[in-house]
Order: C-alpha cells, then sequence, then structure tokens
C-alpha cells in the first residue's frame, strides 16, 4: 500500500485530502507543518508528499528544500496552496515541487494528479493500491 504524508496546518484540510486519498486505497500520515513532516520522514518512507505553503515553524517551501537536500530515496510532492499568484508557483517548483495545485482541489483532479506521478491507475474496487 503507498504511503502518504500530507502536511498541513489546518485539520480540516488535512481531513479532506486524508478522506480522498484513504478512499482511493492510500495510508495517509499526516504533519502539520514542515519540521513534524521532516520528523516523520526520519522515521519512516513515504511514496507522496501533499505539502501546504504557509505553515509555522516550518513552511512548505522550507520543508522540500530540507527534505530534497538529503541523501535518501526522493518521492513525488505535490504542493496544495491558496497562494495563486505565479511566483509562487515559481518558487515550489524551485524548492522541489512536481507539482503546483490551488486550493481548494476537487477531489478527482487531486486524486487523478497523486495516481500520475505515482505511475498508478485506478485498481479495482476490490483491490488497494
Amino acid at each position: 500500500m503507498k504511503r502518504i504524508l500530507v502536511i498541513d496546518d489546518a485539520a480540516t484540510v488535512r481531513l479532506y485530502h486524508r478522506g480522498i486519498l484513504e478512499s482511493a486505497g492510500f495510508t495517509v500520515i499526516e504533519a502539520v507543518n514542515g519540521l513534524e513532516a521532516l520528523e516523520r520522514v526520519a522515521n519512516m518512507t513515504f511514496d507522496l508528499y501533499l505539502v501546504d505553503i504557509n505553515m509555522p515553524k516550518l513552511d512548505g517551501y522550507g520543508f522540500l528544500r530540507e527534505l530534497r537536500s538529503k541523501d535518501i530515496p526522493q518521492a513525488p510532492a505535490i504542493m496544495v496552496s491558496t497562494e495563486a499568484a505565479a511566483n509562487d508557483q515559481k518558487l515550489a517548483y524551485a524548492s522541489g515541487a512536481n507539482l503546483y495545485l490551488i486550493k481548494p482541489v476537487r477531489p478527482q483532479r487531486l486524486l487523478s494528479h497523486v495516481l500520475t506521478l505515482l505511475g498508478l491507475t485506478l485498481p479495482n474496487p476490490d483491490h488497494s493500491l
């Protein structure tokens, strides 16, 4: 089963993303900011990261820069934010994001991008990812 780390300081956003991803058969681990996310990364491996930009202690840009500097297997990262300026998207890619989406993301759109980045297709209802 593929493991996804959802990093967002808003509990409602984490719950929303968790519901979408778990309904597709993914295992979801949560972190409330970039520092907590780095702690999770130190203890387990992930297949994909879903990262907010604006968070206390360590924002999404800082998390991705730190993650990408580590000598560990690298997984794709989707940055999801309310920030819609072109510069925000540019900074996200420069920090190491593979994709930039603007909140709120419709469930099917999020799932489609996650599956594409993981090289998967929607499984049969009887099979988990």
